[in-house]
């Protein structure tokens, strides 16, 4: 909602109205709310303990350690 600078003026100076306090507190609690379940989501999303291990047998992985010959030392 867009106000007037007039009216920026003269909430600033004599206060919001009760009705007008208790939309704005509406309004911040809602806000937390969506902000307080965001970090929720993401929270899970990126939680290190799960995250997807790639398939067994995959093709791009290997599957035999890797052995260096004694004469490349």
């Amino acid at each position: 909602m867009i106000y007037t600078l007039s009216y920026q003026q003269y909430t600033y100076e004599r206060g919001l109205t009760a009705a007008e306090q208790r939309a704005v507190d509406v309004r911040a609690g809602e806000t937390a709310a969506a902000v307080r379940d965001l970090r929720a989501c993401f929270g899970r999303a990126f939680r290190l303990g799960h995250r997807v291990r790639p398939a067994r047998g995959a093709a791009d992985t290997m599957t035999a350690p890797v052995r260096f010959l004694s004469s490349a030392r």
